[in-house]
């Protein structure tokens, strides 16, 4: 016997959502007597954040983190940056509390590893594309890092 005090049938709703998977549907929709059950997997929520104004003191802290985003942008541009070649995590050392693959100041050889970028639980070792020095590091160890995200200048 069904439940009267929601009146739907929950165990058939579980078996249409199967149904959809399996079939690799997008909708489904039954009608029996005077119930009709649709099931669609067509929407994914979306999440809306209305803008809140942030309070003052955040206002002026705003202005140094504009001016701390200018070296990002001129490091984006510096044709001696090794930008990240996908989005993941990155570490400065093969282990935790391990020496760093490079610090500023450390002659690179092309191909050595300069760091490690976890993407999807896998890690990838990061080749210096060229020999030369390492002058700047632009990330720190375990930082999440973006797609074309300048890491290490080179020179």
């Amino acid at each position: 016997m069904a439940d009267k005090k929601q009146g739907i049938d929950q165990a058939l709703i579980r078996d249409l959502a199967n149904i959809l998977n399996e079939t690799d549907l997008t909708e489904i929709e039954v009608e029996q007597d005077d119930l009709r059950i649709r099931v669609s997997r067509a929407g994914t929520p979306q999440y809306v954040q209305a803008p809140v104004a942030p309070p003052a003191a955040a206002q002026f802290a705003a202005a140094p983190a504009a001016a701390a985003a200018a070296p990002v942008a001129d490091a984006r541009s510096n044709k001696n940056a090794v930008t990240a070649p996908m989005v993941g995590t990155a570490y400065l050392s093969p282990a935790p509390g391990a020496r760093p693959f490079v610090e500023v100041g450390s002659t690179v050889k092309e191909g050595q590893t300069i760091l490690i970028i976890e993407a999807m639980k896998t890690m990838n070792q990061i080749p210096a594309p060229r020999s030369g020095k390492v002058t700047e590091i632009l990330v720190g160890d375990a930082a999440p890092v973006e797609y074309g995200e300048p890491l290490v200048i080179i020179e």
